[in-house]
């Protein structure tokens, strides 16, 4: 084969990765509630936090709206009776259910050990840099799943629609 044959096929496997609905539909679900995240948490805490447009945890769950849009786009796709869609739909089920426990709990935790890390400092008995403090942000409460799980299926339909 040659170079330009090579580079043809790589182009179209490119195009197949940009074209491909499921994937994007599940990208534009994760990326509006992401923004909605940002948006929501401006107003809440009057304040600015780039990393909320990327981080965990919050409402509504980008998780959360990322594999409902997954799953529900598959089935429109694919068929409600084909495997693919049956493994889309499981994995949704499991990263909502993680996200709302062994997720929602690990965040829990970090706060405790986090205002714990801060009393210490008070005391002068420890100094923990910032950058070793734990991450809170982490699971997400169920409305939060909730949210996410509405805005993955209303992206999942307008996408599918258009």
């Amino acid at each position: 084969m040659t170079l330009i044959c090579l580079l043809e096929i790589h182009m179209e496997y490119v195009k197949l990765f940009f074209t491909n609905r499921i994937l994007i539909s599940g990208l534009l679900g994760w990326a509006v509630a992401q923004v909605l995240k940002a948006i929501i948490y401006i107003i809440i805490n009057k304040e600015l936090r780039i990393e909320r447009l990327f981080g965990d945890g919050g409402m509504p769950s980008g998780h959360s709206a990322t594999v409902t849009a997954v799953a529900l786009s598959t089935g429109l796709s694919c068929g409600f009776d084909s495997a693919i869609f049956a493994i889309a739909f499981i994995m949704a089920i499991i990263v909502m259910h993680d996200a709302m426990g062994v997720r929602l709990e690990t965040g829990k935790q970090a706060k405790v050990i986090n205002d714990m890390l801060e009393t210490f400092q008070k005391l002068g008995r420890t100094d923990v840099p910032a950058e070793q403090q734990l991450k809170e942000f982490v699971g997400h409460t169920p409305i939060q799943v909730a949210a996410g799980a509405v805005l993955g299926i209303a992206v999942a339909l307008v996408f599918h629609f258009i």
